[in-house]
């Protein structure tokens, strides 16, 4: 296992951040600010930045609400093919998201721009 803590660069693609969170979520919360930026210095194509913002909203969305629209939004800038931003409206936004759209694009800009990319021809 890498030492992303004390050699962030050994993670070329974020995979090992992302595992560090999973495995150490419940004492990594003063490590997020150096967590997050790795992630989003080796995180290319937003697969673990989504990952990592789903995790932490599952887990728990008020202890770690500071960092989750910092990953959405990194990982909305990665990933230009939508591979993955697409999971993120439900687990963000819950299951209800698609009966809020109106409320959440008003409200959210991250929410406003995964529905965009995602749904194109939708009126905004």
């Amino acid at each position: 296992m890498y030492d992303v803590l004390n050699n962030p660069e050994c993670d070329t693609d974020g995979m090992a951040t992302y595992e560090y969170i999973v495995n150490n979520v419940g004492t990594c919360l003063e490590d997020m600010p150096a967590l997050a930026a790795n992630l989003k210095r080796a995180d290319l194509t937003g697969q673990f930045l989504a990952s990592t913002a789903r995790f932490l909203a599952a887990v728990d969305s008020k202890t770690f609400h500071a960092w989750i629209p910092l990953l959405v939004e990194a990982a909305i800038e990665r990933d230009r093919e939508r591979r993955y931003i697409g999971s993120l409206l439900e687990a963000i936004w819950g299951r209800d998201y698609a009966e809020r759209v109106d409320e959440l694009r008003e409200s959210d800009d991250n929410f406003r721009r995964i529905y965009k990319r995602i749904y194109p021809e939708s009126v905004m």
